[in-house]
């Protein structure tokens, strides 16, 4: 039995624990503390529980519930004592409860920290996970509120209990003590709960998109009793695709004598149908959704897909009505597409649903599509359909209220139906979490992404949003540390698209040209280079080349060691009369089919000019029969058929596809057993055609870039075990402590510069000493201090780091030199009370760089580096990689800027100490990783001698730590 509670404060009601999780099952439910109101619901729901859980919960016979056990299993104080439930259709499915205790099991305060923890299941909602997510969330109030044990009593025949316990990842201890199992669990997360908990994240939340994707029975509401209309044009897209199960077509208007409706069964409401609904697909005014969502949560219905505008997009009453639209739907356990959603398509061969306003419906392929603009997937589907390409799924998630990129990169992660995917997203509601996700499917699988709204400033309509403060720049450069494709239009994203379904992942940068336009192979050639690729010189087959020409010279460059990949370029031929010929794009398309197909396997891309069915003869094969494949492995697993170059493999100063340059063909990415390319003889046909070389280029350049992060990912990074000699963690924490002091200002703090300096040195962060110089007799002071020579230069705001402006005076050699620069320098510029001159001894020549840290609220902590100094602020130089960093991260991040080359030796300079540099590199990014409360960290400048480097500036600012949701329990967004 459970002690009985002392009493203790209130605290109010603590709603940020309320979250709506997504199940094991793929269905949604709400978990939140249990109240005061919550008696008659804790009493029926304890009726629905069988007296075998019944006794495994109390241990012994307890068939009901006393008044006082009602009294007090609802009456909470949030602190010492908290319940929470799961609730589906406002209703109780299970709960949870701690009570904290002393080192005696009694009924305790703070700061004991200690609590037994009992949790309780309805039986028809065992196995859904149920109980695993609960003990996420009673985990991480019971941290919130100092509590770092959970103790639990259970029956060694109760294995389901025992199960969540052990298999919930946290450091637990086991004992058998008078008759029952004795638990005790250390809630600090570890590496492997994370692990545990994002593995059922993924497995919950693909599972509630295949619910979506693959239903054995759709109905649509709102079907109009005469041709045309939203619901009307849906119903005949789901039968017109042929839809493998049960259709059903709804209006509460239909007569109550109307049994079909082209074809299907006709019904007023969902209730009428008798049989199980999985997916309803609602067309009605927004006005009307309420009573429909409320007929399908009520029926069972498993998910929505919600076509009816009037809501975020018109403003903050359609915000508010969307808002109660998420919440009313996942109350009973459904999720959205939607709303103003355009429909979404499922070409499996066991599924052919197309539940979509879609007029050009695509084959069957490998690509899986998700775009949140209705406009441009009608646009994205009609460019894919005219270029004979197919997908395997498509969703417009509209609003996106609900289902999002993220819920689809879960699915598609292990979907073996789909071999690229294809994101066009206008926001991202949660960047770290994306972020995440996108690393992970792109180590088994191409990510392909074009974001909009770049540049506006603001969030498109009906998306709400955490704000990010970066720029979209930076944005682009954590993508690609992902593993994301970023591209920059949906014609690139296509493009880009065809290539990697269709071709094998090149081996490196080197490409092969070859043609019967000398002009179009010289366009194909600066194409390469400008894209950083390594091109041989075009091999010119002359305007009267045949087929069997061309045939013969791609077969040669496929089996040439020296190249990874062909670009064919062509032009018709002319006749004698000056007309082109017929019939030749069908000729020289099974010409190349013939020469791919026989070849090793390399990526094949043709640049056609005007050639009459060449581009639909290449494509005529592409896609149309899926071709099956293994099921996708993790990155570990890839790890052992995949080698490759890295980043110590190659100069340091070279582009990064140079590093390709010697590899191996058959250790290119794709052909691991999760994306191994089709063997010889079954590739006929999937070539992609492009009607411009930049284009052809441009995605075969992608393709190298990604087949070389593929390679590096396969081995991952680490932090050097060095770095843990030289840190003080806990020292720093301490400091940051008391620096914060007790009741910190929420708007965070600016260190001073010997507080910085402090902090810093904690982590091997050594900052050149400042001394301040109100006069000339205090900076000559400062400067026997410091030695000679020194520098002179103002720390004022609006000139600080501005060399330009004549605010730092260099190796000044003594006394003179000094007292005669800050005369100058006052002089120019105005008052020392104005300008704070400081001094400070003169660091070895080298190369002045700037290291950053910061802390963004939708993309988390961010690590920059860039050179110093206006031009590179001018041009945006500046690299960026997520928090936390490894080897890997720090020494692609200062080989990334464009003016990396300065650092290795540009004209004829010593090359820079860059080991010195990465180090540094990693020091501020564990910095900011162990103590979150550190929001920002700026060296500036860093000067990087040949030997060494100095930090000259530093600045650091300090705020309460900021909430991180991608290290909580599971729990979908709520916009």
């Amino acid at each position: 039995m459970e002690p009985v509670p002392e009493q203790s404060q209130h605290h109010a009601y603590p709603d940020h624990w309320e979250a709506d999780v997504v199940l094991r099952d793929g269905g949604t439910a709400r978990i939140r503390p249990i109240t005061t109101d919550d008696a008659e619901r804790l009493v029926s729901f304890y009726e629905q529980v069988s007296d075998e859980s019944k006794y495994y919960r109390f241990f012994a016979p307890y068939p009901r519930l006393s008044d006082r056990d009602v009294h007090r299993f609802t009456h909470h104080d949030y602190v010492d004592r908290v319940g929470l439930a799961v609730t589906v259709g406002g209703e109780f499915i299970a709960t949870v409860r701690y009570d904290r205790i002393d080192d005696r099991g009694r009924p305790a305060s703070a700061p004991a920290d200690e609590a037994e923890v009992a949790f309780l299941v309805q039986d028809a909602h065992q196995g859904r996970g149920v109980a695993s997510a609960l003990l996420e969330h009673i985990a991480a109030v019971a941290r919130e509120r100092g509590i770092r044990r959970f103790a639990a009593e259970v029956l060694p025949a109760n294995n389901k209990m025992i199960k969540v316990f052990r298999d919930a990842g946290y450091t637990q201890q086991r004992s058998f003590e008078d008759g029952s199992v004795h638990l005790t669990l250390d809630l600090e997360p570890t590496a492997e709960s994370l692990a545990v908990q994002r593995g059922r994240e993924q497995r919950a939340e693909a599972r509630s998109v295949q619910r979506l994707l693959a239903p054995g029975s759709v109905a649509v509401i709102g079907v109009g009793r005469t041709p045309g209309g939203v619901g009307r044009t849906v119903l005949r897209n789901v039968l017109g695709a042929g839809f493998t199960g049960r259709a059903y077509a709804v209006n509460r208007s239909f007569a109550a004598d109307q049994a079909t409706i082209d074809g299907v069964p006709a019904h007023r409401s969902i209730g009428e149908i008798g049989e199980p609904v999985d997916l309803a697909v609602v067309a009605v005014p927004a006005d009307r959704v309420p009573e429909a969502v409320a007929d399908c949560g009520e029926h069972g219905v498993q998910g929505l897909v919600v076509l009816s505008a009037g809501y975020a997009e018109w403003g903050a009453e359609g915000r508010e009505r969307q808002r109660e639209l998420v919440r009313q739907a996942r109350s009973y356990g459904m999720r959205i597409i939607g709303p103003n959603a355009f429909g979404l398509i499922n070409n499996a061969e066991t599924v052919r649903l197309n539940a979509s306003l879609a007029p050009e419906p695509p084959a069957p392929g490998r690509i899986g599509l998700f775009t949140q603009s209705g406009a441009i997937g009608i646009a994205l589907l009609s460019g894919l359909y005219r270029r004979g390409a197919g997908l395997s799924t498509f969703i417009s998630a509209g609003n996106r209220a609900d289902i999002s990129g993220n819920d689809f990169l879960q699915y598609w992660y292990e979907d073996p139906d789909t071999d690229v995917a294809l994101l066009y997203l206008e926001s991202l509601g949660n960047p770290r979490k994306f972020t995440r996700l996108a690393r992970r499917t792109a180590a088994v699988k191409p990510v392909v992404v074009v974001k909009g709204a770049r540049h506006s400033g603001s969030t498109p309509p009906g998306h709400a949003v955490p704000v990010s403060r970066i720029p979209d720049a930076t944005v682009s450069a954590l993508m690609r540390q992902a593993g994301v494709i970023r591209v920059d239009t949906v014609t690139e994203m296509v493009d880009a698209g065809l290539l990697l379904a269709d071709q094998p992942l090149p081996a490196g940068p080197r490409v092969a040209i070859l043609g019967n336009s000398e002009s179009l192979g010289l366009l194909t050639y600066d194409a390469c280079l400008a894209e950083g690729l390594r091109p041989r010189p075009p091999l010119d087959l002359t305007t009267a080349a045949t087929p069997q020409d061309f045939r013969n010279a791609l077969a040669e460059a496929l089996a040439d060691d020296g190249c990874d990949s062909v670009v064919v370029t062509a032009i018709p031929w002319v006749g004698e009369d000056g007309e082109a010929e017929a019939g030749d794009g069908e000729v020289l398309a099974a010409a190349l089919h013939t020469a791919a197909a026989a070849g090793p396997a390399k990526p094949v891309a043709v640049v056609h000019v005007e050639i009459g069915g060449l581009a639909e003869a290449l494509a005529a094969a592409t896609s149309t029969v899926a071709q099956p494949r293994p099921p996708a492995q993790p990155p570990s697993a890839a790890a052992t058929t995949r080698a490759g170059a890295t980043t110590t493999d190659r100069d340091p100063t070279a582009p990064l596809a140079d590093a390709e340059t010697n590899a191996n063909r058959n250790d290119a990415p794709g052909t691991d057993d999760s994306t191994a390319p089709d063997a010889p003889g079954t590739r006929a046909g999937r070539i992609p055609a492009y009607p411009a070389a930049e284009r052809a280029v441009r995605a075969l350049a992608e393709a190298v870039r990604y087949a070389q992060w593929r390679r590096q990912a396969a081995v991952p990074g680490k932090v050097p075990e060095f770095l843990d000699d030289t840190i003080d963690e806990q020292g720093a924490a301490h400091l940051i402590d008391a620096l914060l002091g007790p009741d910190p200002d929420p708007r965070g703090r600016p260190l001073a510069h010997e507080e910085a300096r402090e902090l810093l040195g904690r982590y091997g962060i050594a900052v050149r000493p400042t001394l301040p110089a109100p006069d000339p007799d205090a900076a000559v002071a400062a400067a026997d201090r410091l030695g000679y020579p020194v520098a002179l230069k103002t720390t004022a705001p609006h000139l600080r780091h501005r060399a330009d402006l004549g605010g730092v005076r260099l190796d000044l050699a003594n006394e003179t030199a000094l007292r005669r620069a800050y005369g100058e320098l006052t002089e120019l510029l105005g008052k020392p009370a104005e300008l704070q001159p400081v001094v400070q001894a003169m660091a070895p020549r080298g190369v002045d760089t700037v290291v950053r840290a910061a802390i963004d609220p939708a993309a988390g902590a961010v690590l920059s580096f860039g050179l110093a100094g206006a031009p590179s602020e001018l041009l945006g130089d500046t690299a960026h990689r997520l928090v936390p960093a490894t080897d890997r991260d720090a020494a692609e991040l200062i080989r990334s800027i464009r003016a990396a080359p300065v650092l290795f030796g540009w004209r004829g300079a010593a090359p820079v100490d860059t080991a010195a540099l990465e180090e540094l590199l990693l020091r501020v990014s564990r910095l900011v990783d162990d103590h979150p409360e550190v929001v920002s960290v700026a060296l500036e400048p860093v000067v990087v001698a040949t030997q060494g480097l100095t930090v000259l500036g530093a600045s650091v600012r300090l705020s309460p730590p900021p909430a991180r949701t991608d290290l909580g329990p599971r729990r979908l967004p709520n916009y």
